[in-house]
């Protein structure tokens, strides 16, 4: 099977509006090409239809090289939607290749999982988390999923989510890992270590834990940084710690994280 192209346009990025079109910028002067292409070859030959794969010779077709700025081959390219979805540059060994292979196609489940962070962007939460439960019981170990529903069960369960972030493989995903974690920690100090201390600030921030687990964000969030200014080293700096953790899991753009950063950032400081 001959896997070289003629046509950029139709072979590769229309192609990649209906399966994954893995483009292999090479040349016959490229030692290093010559290494990586029978293993792109065989790895087509084994991907059952998730992805193709389109050689493209750089000597034969210039302008798609310049278009998308190949310096250097081996230069691997995912088109998905007409558009670079993912690359490598070089020859990298076939294991490498395959866990590559593992992240960067989309699974089947992609529009889905598309449309629950759609609707965790709007604050739609439950609905996302109805989709992301179907997608998780057929693939638990998609980390981007998992980490969505990390997202969507917000503050209501934080044990579940922490054991959501136990799964996660992928370091792409640290800082909502980190903040399951957060979590994880202020619902055990909470049920273990919330009644020791008996100053003002620890009463403080033993509210902030209450509302933040009831939903109430906002009322959450003044009180984690009423705890910051009063007392940084409470719970190992556990206020400022939550709040980094409630503006990853709501997101940088929602109106509660704009509202309180500034806040927050002057409470540091």
């Amino acid at each position: 099977m001959t896997y070289d192209i003629s046509d950029f346009q139709t072979q590769v990025l229309q192609r990649s509006f209906t399966i994954p079109v893995l483009v292999d910028f090479w040349a016959e002067w490229c030692g290093p090409c010559r290494i990586l292409g029978p293993v792109l070859e065989r790895l087509a030959g084994k991907a059952n239809g998730r992805w193709e794969l389109a050689k493209v010779n750089t000597e034969e077709l210039p302008e798609a090289a310049a278009q998308y700025g190949i310096r250097s081959i081996p230069n691997v390219k995912l088109f998905i939607d007409g558009k670079v979805a993912n690359e490598f540059v070089g020859a990298l060994p076939e294991p490498q290749i395959e866990q590559w292979l593992a992240r960067a196609i989309p699974g089947k489940h992609h529009a889905t999982i598309g449309q629950a962070e759609a609707l965790l962007q709007t604050g739609e939460a439950v609905q996302a988390r109805a989709l992301l439960e179907v997608v998780l019981q057929e693939e638990p170990e998609n980390d981007q999923a998992t980490a969505l529903m990390i997202r969507a069960l917000g503050f209501s369960d934080p044990m579940r989510s922490l054991a959501l972030a136990d799964r996660i493989a992928g370091i792409e995903y640290g800082e909502v890992v980190e903040a399951a974690r957060t979590l994880g920690h202020l619902a055990e100090y909470r049920r273990e270590a919330g009644s020791v201390d008996s100053s003002s600030a620890a009463a403080t921030y033993r509210s902030a834990i209450d509302s933040l687990f009831a939903g109430n964000t906002e009322s959450a969030l003044q009180l984690f940084i009423d705890t910051v200014r009063a007392d940084r080293k409470l719970d190992d700096d556990g206020a400022r710690r939550t709040c980094i953790a409630v503006f990853k899991l709501i997101g940088e753009e929602h109106e509660v994280t704009q509202k309180y950063r500034r806040e927050f950032s002057s409470a540091l400081y």
